[in-house]
């Protein structure tokens, strides 16, 4: 494609060069910049892409888009936008050919519920026969194919990209989680979401790199809405309204509230029969019953959203109730057979209220004794560290601190924060900075009776310390826990080791 042709939907000056030359890609990375490549050089919170124009040069590329007034080469292209991020997304979808107008798109935000409403859609698009892909905080999935993220909503280029690839293996269906981040930096300014919806908002993303006050932060969410067709909201939320203000999609609604047209009637939790989940009542446009194969009554809320879009989607009761009583979501609430004696339980909550809502879930069960294991993130709210010390004093019979992510803080001061939460409480906890020992040690030190509580990663299958990805897997730690051990403390433990899967 001739650059004058790929810039057509943009506004932009030409410092110098040819508008004429051939581009086959766009790289926002220097190390992928090369001959007849558009390096762009965006503009990050950690990270400026103009100090990268020359290693972009070096490796052959010769047309580079930016924001600021550069010196390069007379040989090299220099084209000037407003916005390079912004003006990415225009440029990757007329790169990619507009895919997104060949598929179906749905596209959901809110603190909580993004990963298991978007899973649970997927699944009940994928069983009704409608090919459907996810792109979201887990990664990339379509058909048999996956892709790693780093963030739950990638630039724009790379969901283009992904968009572009699905429609080639005829995937017309696409179900995203957008992130408040993503809606900040204007990413998809220029695509209008068949559907959007809203599942819930709480103090979380506040602070560090995030944003700077939860207005910014309601408001970032509430974007999404204004670039819709179709609006999907939890009027149980009480800032569904503030979702609403300004847009003009066409409206449903779903929670216990009367108005709601997809009404939630009753909740409860279900272990029986080798069914672990629950059982769901509903009313309004869908009077049924539904079994959801996760606990938990918050679940309740993430299926009623997949519930909602997919009737609406025009999929059939019978399809959706299959899907949704079998369906899994890795690292949301996942069981993890390890004992005959003590339960382990993987869940990614990381914040608050999230926590909150599992352990009450967990207690329900009438355990001898929770003990949860988490640490805390770095570089984000320390408002998150007080809540969660707070709330895991208050609902586990014992906490064991540890690592989370604490990407470039120092794991120490995490702990110190989490503590002036915990100390509100007269919660039981110990120290244990090296999170696959503190693992260990829950294991090693388990009581007949005992559920086990692995919080905050979840899905993840690494710890970033320093900038820095390692792996880290808790599935696969736990094994190599189990396979560290003698057989003499498998068997105390009860571990049932043939049931231990990475």
């Amino acid at each position: 494609m001739k650059l004058r042709e790929l810039l057509k939907d943009v506004d932009y000056e030409l410092v110098q060069g040819n508008l004429e030359v051939e581009i086959s890609d766009i790289a926002y990375d220097s190390r992928k910049a090369q001959d007849g490549v558009m390096f762009m050089a965006l503009v990050g919170f950690r990270v400026d892409g103009h100090d990268y124009i020359d290693a972009a040069i070096e490796n052959g590329c010769r047309v580079i888009a930016v924001e600021h007034d550069v010196t390069v080469g007379e040989d090299i292209t220099v084209i000037k936008l407003k916005d390079t991020r912004v003006d990415l997304s225009i440029l990757s979808r007329t790169l990619f050919g507009y895919p997104d107008k060949g598929m179906t798109t749905i596209a959901i935000t809110g603190t909580k519920g993004k990963t298991t409403s978007s899973t649970m859609i997927q699944h009940i698009l994928n069983i009704s026969g409608r090919e459907c892909g996810l792109i979201g905080t887990m990664g990339v999935f379509y058909l048999d194919k996956f892709y790693h993220t780093m963030n739950t909503s990638p630039e724009s280029y790379d969901v283009f990209k992904y968009m572009r690839e699905m429609l080639d293996h005829g995937v017309h269906y696409l179900v995203m989680e957008v992130s408040s981040q993503s809606l900040k930096l204007k990413r998809w300014v220029n695509v209008i979401f068949d559907y959007a919806i809203f599942t819930n908002l709480s103090l979380d993303h506040v602070g560090g790199d995030e944003h700077e006050s939860f207005n910014d932060y309601k408001y970032c969410k509430s974007l999404l809405f204004k670039q819709c067709k179709i609006g999907i909201f939890n009027l149980d939320s009480e800032y569904a309204s503030d979702m609403m203000d300004g847009t003009i999609c066409d409206k449903y609604y779903y929670g216990k509230d009367s108005r709601a047209n997809y009404r939630l009637v009753e909740c409860a939790n279900v272990i029986k029969n080798g069914f672990t989940g629950i059982e769901m009542k509903t009313d309004g446009k869908i009077q049924d019953t539904f079994m959801v194969s996760i606990l938990g009554t918050f679940t309740a809320y993430n299926a009623l959203a997949a519930i909602s879009v997919c009737d609406l989607l025009g999929v059939s009761i019978s399809d959706m109730k299959r899907a949704l009583e079998v369906v899994k979501v890795k690292g949301r609430m996942e069981s993890v057979p390890v004992s005959s004696k003590f339960s382990v339980v993987i869940d990614y909550a990381y914040q608050g209220i999230a926590m909150e809502n599992v352990l009450k879930t967990v207690r329900e069960s009438n355990p001898d004794r929770i003990v949860t294991v988490f640490g805390c993130g770095g570089n984000r709210s320390r408002q998150r560290r007080f809540d969660c010390g707070e709330i895991s004093g208050k609902y586990s019979d014992f906490s064991i601190l540890t690592a989370d992510n604490p990407r470039y803080e120092d794991n120490g001061k995490i702990i110190e924060d989490i503590l002036v939460g915990m100390k509100k409480t007269d919660g039981k906890y110990i120290i244990i900075d090296n999170r696959k020992e503190a693992i260990r040690y829950s294991i090693e030190n388990a009581k007949d009776g005992d559920v086990i509580l692995i919080l905050g990663k979840g899905h993840e299958d690494y710890q970033e310390i320093n900038g820095v990805r390692y792996p880290f897997d808790e599935r696969v730690i736990i094994k190599e826990i189990i396979d560290e051990m003698s057989e003499e403390e498998k068997e105390e433990l009860g571990i049932v080791v043939e049931k231990i899967k990475y």
